[in-house]
């Protein structure tokens, strides 16, 4: 009788411990989800401030609508692309939990809020793009992108590199890894800002740059110009501080321990990588500081928010002459390859070996003592991201420049998108001086503030 009294409460509290750690986890990976979504704010503001005040109100709504349409698209078929299982694994895209039928998950640990954490991760996608074409573009066009890249392209390789059943995994079975290594992209920098990155070169380039860009000699102008640095400044600070979780979010559990050693876990793992965050960034952004000043001659704020979200993203990025009011493509685009080629080169194995259990240790950085395995991987997965990326939007954007559901008309681009789509503009005035002062004022060199002055 009190063997059976023991078990019983021994498996009581075996049952109430595992309770408490999932209670923790989802907790944990709630608050990360709520982190990530903050960044859709700080692109908003990031947005806001870099293009013309006449286009301000317009970029605000393209990002409350990337998070609106995106919760749609995600709900009905994303996610289920993206991790769907059944009966199936399709190593290439999935076909369940679509509508989340099915959902919550205990088999596969998939709760709601694992749901929402790669929801918030599918819109910051799509937000990278909408400020690559930013200013010139029709707004059905933006409502038909967002849909279909959060929807299709990002969930798709989202599965290929997440998903214990894609084919790039490094989180796949030991039998179905990549050269045996798989692929490693632990938070994203080419599921979400080389596909946000990539697709926003090829709407750029479809839709051509915005109406004196660039003069008769193929120059850029430098007329247009951020027109409030506040916005760029605030948008910056709130998308570092979403990063922590967008990052370190990404271990999803966190009352894991280590195989290394025993003081070390996952809780271990997200401070580490909440601190690698913040030297990448703060590292790049003193870089770009320093290289202006060479180069330029000034000490440039609007530069520095760039080189600082240029080391969140990778450590740095290509540059490439083409129309990009946000620089979104360069950002993201080339600072996320920089990312992926990064891992190859320089992974840690104990790191590895901790988060990547099914991975053989033999495979980490090659210039670490690694081997050529795990660069190679991370090879194949730019490529095929690039390749995927480009034959899915381009010819969306192709389409809806036949259709000319793309471009606005030059009156309306002059005029701004503000008045022209939205029937009035974000800013009434400046203290006296009307829009069209203050962009004749940006035009000729001058930079007026919120707060007066040029």
């Amino acid at each position: 009788m009190a063997m059976d009294a023991s078990s019983l409460l021994l498996q009581k509290m075996c049952t109430q411990l595992e309770s408490t750690t999932l209670a923790v986890d989802n907790l944990y990976l709630l608050s990360s989800a709520y982190l990530v979504f903050i960044m859709q704010l700080g692109f908003a503001m990031l947005c806001a401030g870099s293009v013309r005040a006449k286009n301000a109100l317009n970029i605000m709504l393209t990002n409350v609508l990337d998070a609106a349409s995106g919760a749609v698209s995600y709900y009905l078929f994303g996610f289920a692309f993206a991790f769907g299982t059944g009966t199936s694994t399709n190593s290439f895209i999935g076909n369940y939990f679509f509508c989340l039928r099915g959902f919550p998950d205990a088999e596969v640990g998939y709760d709601y809020s694992f749901f929402l954490f790669q929801w918030a991760f599918a819109i910051a996608s799509a937000g990278i793009t909408s400020g690559s074409i930013a200013e010139r573009t029709q707004f059905v066009a933006y409502l038909i992108f967002s849909f279909f890249q959060t929807g299709f392209v990002y969930p798709v390789v989202s599965r290929w590199l997440w998903s214990t059943n894609g084919w790039l995994s490094a989180s796949a079975d030991v039998g179905n890894l990549l050269l045996g290594s798989g692929a490693v992209d632990f938070a994203g920098s080419g599921v979400v800002h080389m596909v946000g990155g990539i697709a926003g070169f090829w709407g750029a380039l479809i839709e051509g740059p915005r109406i004196g860009r660039f003069d008769a000699d193929g120059r850029p102008s430098k007329s247009m110009r951020a027109h409030n640095a506040t916005l760029v400044v605030l948008g910056t600070f709130i998308l570092w501080f979403g990063w922590f979780g967008f990052n370190g979010g990404s271990f999803i559990h966190i009352l894991v321990p280590s195989t290394s050693s025993s003081f070390l876990g996952y809780w271990s793992g997200v401070g580490r990588t909440a601190l690698t965050t913040t030297l990448a960034g703060s590292t790049a952004g003193l870089t770009t500081l320093f290289a202006k000043k060479m180069l330029g001659g000034h000490w440039s704020v609007l530069d520095v928010c760039n080189g600082l979200l240029g080391g969140f993203v990778g450590i740095t990025a290509a540059r490439l002459r083409f129309d990009d009011p946000l620089e979104a493509a360069q950002l993201h685009g080339g600072c996320g390859l920089w990312g992926i080629i990064f891992v190859g080169l320089f992974a840690d194995k104990t790191y590895l070996e901790d988060y990547y259990t099914s991975r053989p240790s033999s495979n980490y950085g090659l210039l670490l003592g690694g081997g050529w395995l795990l660069l190679s991987a991370q090879i194949i997965e730019a490529l095929t991201i690039i390749g995927w990326t480009s034959i899915t939007m381009g010819p969306l954007f192709l389409a809806l420049h036949y259709f000319n559901l793309l471009r606005i008309d030059s009156d309306d681009e002059l005029q701004g998108l503000d008045c022209s789509n939205h029937g009035g503009y974000a800013y009434g005035s400046f203290l006296g001086k009307s829009i069209d002062d203050f962009e004749g004022a940006s035009r000729g060199g001058h930079h007026y503030s919120l707060l007066g002055g040029s």
